[in-house]
């Protein structure tokens, strides 16, 4: 579906076009043309490719989708793929996710055209910022690609608060009194959303490093400072990602040595009560024998006697183990 398809010379709008119009536009000195689809059909991939003469191989990339984020040069243009991570509520039957979207953006000289799949995101707002700045959009669709990724890895900070703000909720719950499956549970969760994240940063902070410092290509030329400030976001939310799995990993440990710790004063009461109880028992049975010789057979207060001393026995016994902290 198309968006919208606006042509721009010397950083100012010039008037929002046809299809059929575009290469009229792009023939014209110092005029590119912007160019947004959503969730495309591949009749509109394929005249796109006829009106920008893109690459065979990046309209492949871009019609199957499910792309590694990445950024390829072909010529003088450039194929850009990025990740649109988005979450998704929690609801009553499922815990909290997240949609992966994908844009793609094809970059040349005089064009740029951005291909949104599988997310509800637009970027309108984009459209609208680098409006404002016609200084800006002097540089052509370099800068069009510098502010699609920026508003790109903008989104990535929200999802990173999210997550540091859930884990620490985990982290509260590991040391109150609850199901320790339910914790290592969200844990593995929340690790498996920060690998999606990552799966997201990684290779686009990787592909980045082409655009700014040595050579870098031609449409970029000129925003070479402004990738290099895509980068350093980029190597901000990697290192906040490593940080969230670090600290997961040692949630795991802690919560399974939480329930070793459990297990093990579980383990001292029990042993606790049956030593005590194993001398009821032993003084049980040695009186409880009946032999004609024992002295306390006869005795008036043998009875008593062997309970008082049972009994003593088991205070003494339960008084040094809930000294000792077992009981």
């Amino acid at each position: 579906m198309l968006i919208n398809c606006v042509a721009y010379q010397h950083g100012a709008k010039l008037a929002d076009i046809d299809v059929d119009s575009i290469s009229d536009y792009i023939a014209r000195p110092d005029c590119f043309v912007w160019v947004a689809l959503s969730d495309p059909e591949p009749e509109e991939l394929a005249m796109m490719q006829s009106e920008f003469g893109l690459h065979e191989l990046a309209v492949e990339d871009a019609s199957h989708g499910h792309q590694r984020p990445k950024i390829e040069e072909y010529g003088d243009s450039l194929f850009v793929v990025m990740h649109l991570v988005e979450p998704i509520s929690a609801t009553a039957d499922s815990e909290a996710t997240f949609n992966v979207g994908e844009v793609d953006v094809f970059v040349g000289l005089n064009y740029v055209l951005s291909v949104r799949s599988r997310s509800r995101s637009g970027f309108l707002g984009v459209r609208e910022r680098c409006e404002r700045e016609p200084e800006l959009l002097r540089n052509g669709s370099g800068f069009v690609l510098y502010a699609l990724m920026d508003a790109v890895v903008d989104r990535y900070f929200p999802v990173i608060d999210a997550l540091e703000v859930e884990l620490e909720e985990v982290e509260q719950q590991i040391f109150s009194q609850g199901e320790p499956r339910a914790s290592i549970k969200r844990l593995y969760e929340l690790k498996q959303r920060a690998m999606v994240l990552k799966h997201a940063v990684a290779p686009l902070l990787e592909g980045a490093g082409k655009l700014h410092g040595g050579r870098v290509p031609q449409i970029c030329a000129g925003s070479q400072e402004y990738f290099r400030d895509v980068v350093d976001h980029l190597s901000r939310i990697n290192g906040s990602i490593e940080s969230i799995r670090d600290t997961i990993s040692t949630a795991v440990h802690v919560n399974l040595s939480m329930v070793t710790i459990s297990d093990g004063e579980v383990t001292k009461r029990l042993a606790a009560w049956a030593s005590i109880f194993a001398v009821c028992t032993a003084f049980a049975g040695i009186w409880g024998m009946n032999f004609e010789a024992m002295p306390e057979l006869k005795w008036r207060y043998g009875y008593l006697m062997a309970l008082g001393l049972i009994a003593a026995t088991c205070g003494v016994l339960y008084w040094r183990f809930r000294k000792a902290g077992w009981l």
